[in-house]
């Protein structure tokens, strides 16, 4: 196992490990049977099946059309290795989570990760397996690790987990940071960069009304600078009273982890994405 997996799996065991102590990690608020399948079946998916096969994919088709580039970068300055996968998987990611609140068929793919009314690390790979399968991100880096940035993606990943791993938990390690007087410009700088709990938290809100929601915004995954730059930011120091999306049609075990083979339920009388559809793009 490359340790890059292995640093990954134990900060997701190590705010997996906080939230058994303090928020109950198999016990969330409103979480049905299905939730737990869903977010199995998408982990393990995602890590072992098709992560690892766009990889594949993506040497084989570069291999096809440009055999020549092959390492071509290789020996390309460490700075600007990071910010090509920042912008080539961090960026894209950003538009690719975007587009999925704007397009009713693109959230098909991503409710499932919406539909849990709880925060948790549980959440960070919940998502239709078409969803990781079809995401622009992963087969950029696929086609950045062929041309020889593989020893830059594994530090640059871990990070990139450590980060959204941490925004995801309900454990919020920001909040006691908020406390402090001292560390409000620092936090104000934090906060404007990557992504944190409470901006994230936002994006997962139930509420349209509730202050700390923002669900048509806060996009980003490692950086939450896209977001203030494109105009989707929205930053209160708040976390929403619950989680979820409001007046969302119900969806089943099949539809969360593979629609549309399984379609939506034909009583679904509410738009897919959710009472907020009406403004699709706004901030």
């Amino acid at each position: 196992m490359p340790n890059s997996t292995i640093a990954v799996l134990s900060v997701y065991l190590f705010f997996a490990l906080l939230e058994l102590w303090r928020t109950n990690l198999f016990g969330k608020g409103e979480q049905t049977r299905d939730d737990g399948i869903v977010e199995a079946v998408s982990m393990v998916m995602l890590i072992g099946i098709t992560q690892p096969a766009i990889v594949f994919a993506s040497a084989a088709v570069m291999g096809l059309i440009a055999p020549g580039l092959e390492g071509a970068l290789a020996d390309i300055n460490v700075f600007a290795a990071i910010g090509l996968f920042l912008v080539v998987d961090d960026m894209t990611q950003y538009w690719w989570h975007r587009a999925s609140h704007t397009f009713p068929w693109l959230y098909n793919l991503h409710r499932a990760h919406h539909n849990a009314k709880y925060m948790s690390v549980r959440l960070v790979y919940r998502n239709n397996i078409i969803y990781y399968a079809m995401m622009p991100g992963l087969w950029f880096a696929g086609v950045l690790l062929y041309m020889g940035l593989g020893w830059v993606y594994a530090g640059y990943l871990v990070v990139k987990m450590a980060v959204i791993i941490g925004a995801h938990s309900d454990v919020a390690w920001d909040k006691p940071l908020y406390r402090i007087g001292w560390l409000s410009p620092v936090m104000w700088v934090v906060e404007r960069t990557i992504s944190t709990p409470a901006t994230h938290h936002a994006h997962h809100g139930r509420h349209a009304d509730d202050p700390g929601t923002h669900y048509k915004g806060n996009y980003g995954n490692l950086l939450f600078f896209w977001d203030v730059l494109f105009g989707t930011a929205k930053i209160t120091r708040t976390y929403p009273e619950s989680y979820g999306v409001e007046n969302l049609a119900p969806a089943s075990l099949g539809q969360q982890l593979l629609w549309p083979i399984f379609p939506e339920q034909k009583d679904a009388d509410l738009n897919p994405v959710g009472e907020e559809a009406a403004a699709p793009n706004a901030a």
